[in-house]
Parts: C-alpha cells; sequence; structure tokens
C-alpha cells in the first residue's frame, strides 16, 4: 500500500465542491437548512486518529511497554487512515461547495446559518484529513537507522 498523496485529496475535494455548489445552485431555494452536527463527528473521529496514531507511533518505536502489535493491526489502522483521509477530503470538497455558494447570500438568514456551519465543517474535515495522515506516518515501520521509511513505490 503506498502513501496517501496531498494531490489526491485536493483532486477529490474540488470534484465534490463543485458537484455541491451545483446541486445547491439548482436547488438552494428548496433545500433546508444545513446541519451542523457533521463537525463534531468529524473532530470526535480526528481526535481519536490522533491518539491512536500517538500510541501507535509509541509501540512500534518501542517506547512503551506492552504486547507486542499484530502486523494486521498496523495494516488496518493503516487502512482506517486512508479511508478517512479521503472520506475528510469528500466532506471537506462538499462544506467548501456549499460554503462558496451561501457566502454570496450571507445577506439572508438561511444563508447566514448555512455559511456558518459549513465553514465549522470544512474546518473539521481539514482537521481530519490532517490527523488521518499523521495516523498513516505514524503506521510506517521504522527502518534499520531508525528513522521512519518515506521510500514510495513510483
Amino acid at each position: 500500500m503506498t502513501p496517501t498523496r496531498p494531490r489526491t485529496l485536493v483532486a477529490v475535494a474540488i470534484a465534490c465542491a463543485l458537484v455541491a455548489w451545483l446541486v445547491i445552485r439548482a436547488s438552494f431555494a428548496q433545500a433546508p437548512q444545513l446541519p451542523w452536527t457533521a463537525a463534531p463527528a468529524l473532530l470526535l473521529l480526528a481526535l481519536a486518529e490522533a491518539i491512536t496514531g500517538r500510541n501507535l507511533k509509541a509501540r512500534i518505536q518501542g517506547r512503551v511497554d506492552g504486547k507486542p502489535l499484530a502486523p494486521i493491526g498496523v495494516a488496518r489502522a493503516a487502512a482506517l487512515a486512508k479511508a478517512s483521509s479521503l472520506g475528510g477530503a469528500v466532506f471537506a470538497g462538499l462544506a467548501g461547495g456549499a460554503l462558496i455558494y451561501a457566502l454570496r447570500y450571507t445577506n439572508l438568514p438561511v444563508a447566514r446559518h448555512d455559511a456558518v456551519s459549513t465553514g465549522i465543517t470544512l474546518a473539521a474535515a481539514i482537521i481530519l484529513v490532517v490527523a488521518a495522515l499523521y495516523l498513516e506516518h505514524c503506521c510506517r515501520a521504522p527502518s534499520k537507522n531508525g528513522r521512519d521509511d518515506d521510500h514510495r513505490e513510483q
């Protein structure tokens, strides 16, 4: 499995932002207010991944005593990190597209609420992407000289 490439995440976010903007542009008058509940969920997931990454890295480097890590557990954490970074990019794109549209109409109360909700969701999604990339980085096996392997297969 190769490390997640930031340009892939940016491309996904841009594509989702365009789709969100087009959908909201076509149906903004009929759409209900956007919920704020996505942001706390994204932030909780980001916190869990950051803590998991910190603990996993300490165990891989041998700084914490305990049972040895099962390789499948590290592989599952890496898969979770890849999926979370992609999911965060999707949420960031959707929130970004909605935010771009809502910012044009902040004189309306519904659009102002949507702009605040999507702005907070966008920030939470970016935090999730960063935490997921950190977790993915923590899953790397140390090389013989004690540093993380940064070799990417092209």
